[in-house]
């Protein structure tokens, strides 16, 4: 039960919101592009560019802007781990592994019924917790199938479509939701530049539907900001192989950028955790690793949690972090590859920067609340006390 000193506000009350995360989207896509649907909600709300959340992967900042707080009390620490339970490094994909209320959760006990679309499955697996649905390409139901057709593939531009139009069908056909969360896929920036026709076209396209959305909830809030951007690369460096090759072997080197969507990255990321064999090992290991072409930094456990808000129990004793043009990750044959021209990646701090939007909001705070990006909707929802 409620204890009495806390009142909520009822789903009558409550504005409607539409949250979108849109993967990959760096403020140079958004200047790049014609979105005279956004740049009209920027110019009347609030737009600013703000720090993402290290490692910039999307299960690291999607997990925060649903949760509305960093990694270290969320326990997302990217989008595989070394599970302690199991010595194995494992998906983050379990929503048992979230430790915060996600926003589902928080508009739940408001009275008010939320719906997620996601591209990525790993997100309706992971951060679903509370919401009146979870769509993704791989769980549609019957229904939505129903509606709007099979859903294309999950390396093309026409899956974001295809989601922003189920989110345009749930808000014109259900009258009782109240908050609807959008999650898009950003292998369109992993295959298009920012000036590519391409690209231009996919975020036009996405700002159509922006410019619908508007028109079917006129008094709605819409929050929009992104988990990474995406940058060329050209060179990647197995660590574990590195490592091994120069007399001391590692326990594990993982890219926390791994997912099962192995063609946006080729599970390769600006970042990597590195678990030793024996803690004796660490300035060894360092040492080694910080002189490796394309190395910027390597950081100790402690100031990586310190440094970034990260869970201890979920990284590495030792975090690497690349130059602008370098990712870390398995290789087949050699423990370093100079990668093709039209390889685009993210996971470094180069790509931890993105536009963050906040249009329409009756009770939204000031533009200086929205210091990170996963504070988009943190203030949403919130129980209020007498």
């Amino acid at each position: 039960m409620q204890p009495p000193l806390y009142a909520q506000i009822s789903a009558k009350a409550a504005q409607r919101v539409v949250v979108i995360m849109m993967d990959g989207f760096g403020d140079d896509y958004y200047h790049s592009s014609n979105m005279p649907n956004l740049q009209a909600m920027a110019a009347k709300g609030i737009y600013k560019v703000v720090p993402g959340l290290m490692p910039s992967v999307t299960n690291v900042n999607n997990a925060s802007i649903i949760t509305g707080v960093p990694p270290g009390q969320n326990g997302i620490t990217g989008n595989v781990f070394l599970n302690p339970a199991t010595d194995r490094e494992e998906y983050m994909e379990d929503n048992s592994l979230l430790l915060a209320p996600t926003i589902f959760m928080r508009a739940a006990r408001h009275g008010v019924k939320s719906i997620l679309f996601s591209a990525k499955t790993q997100t309706v697996l992971l951060l679903n917790k509370g919401a009146g649905e979870a769509v993704s390409r791989e769980t549609a139901s019957p229904e939505w199938i129903k509606r709007l057709g099979t859903p294309p593939d999950v390396y093309s531009r026409e899956i974001n479509y295809w989601m922003m139009e189920a989110a345009l069908y749930a808000m014109q056909h259900d009258s009782s939701l109240g908050l609807v969360y959008i999650h898009t896929t950003d292998y369109p920036m992993h295959t298009w530049a920012p000036g590519s026709a391409e690209s231009k076209e996919h975020l036009n396209t996405i700002d159509q539907y922006l410019g619908k959305m508007q028109k079917t909830w006129p008094y709605a809030a819409i929050l929009i900001t992104a988990d990474h951007n995406v940058h060329h690369k050209n060179y990647c460096w197995d660590l574990d192989k590195a490592c091994a090759n120069r007399g001391v072997p590692v326990k594990a080197a993982i890219s926390p950028e791994k997912d099962r969507y192995f063609k946006h990255h080729l599970g390769m990321g600006g970042s990597a955790y590195i678990y030793l064999n024996d803690l004796k090992d660490s300035a060894n290991v360092r040492r080694l690793i910080v002189g490796l072409k394309g190395v910027d930094e390597v950081v100790s456990k402690a100031e990586a949690v310190k440094r970034f808000g990260l869970m201890p129990g979920r990284i590495g004793d030792l975090m690497v972090l690349a130059d602008s043009l370098t990712v870390f990750g398995h290789l087949e044959n050699a423990e370093s590859e100079t990668l093709p021209d039209s390889y685009r990646s993210h996971g470094s701090q180069y790509e931890a920067k993105v536009p963050l939007f906040v249009y329409n909001a009756k009770h939204a705070p000031k533009s200086s609340y929205f210091k990170y990006n996963y504070m988009l909707a943190s203030w949403l929802y919130k129980i209020r006390i007498f």
